[in-house]
């Protein structure tokens, strides 16, 4: 939820929704809610968090963002 008046509180939920909709879900009629549970599931930790670059994160998938400002706090 976004503070009232505030739009920009929710655009990270908002983008990701979006791409939600338009690479899985806009896509395909699921048997079952298990069967739609399982595509998302599928979606978030199989390509968006490890494959799927991201332009906020210069072009890093959030898996390899993440790594790397690790691998950036162990070396200070």
């Amino acid at each position: 939820m976004s503070r009232r008046g505030n739009c920009h509180d929710n655009a990270v939920a908002e983008s990701f929704f979006l791409l939600l909709k338009k690479d899985r879900v806009k896509r395909k009629v699921h048997k079952n809610r298990g069967d739609a549970r399982s595509e998302i599931f599928n979606y978030i930790e199989y390509f968006y968090n490890p494959v799927r670059r991201h332009g906020s994160n210069n072009g890093l998938s959030p898996m390899q963002f993440e790594k790397q400002y690790f691998e950036k706090q162990l070396s200070v």
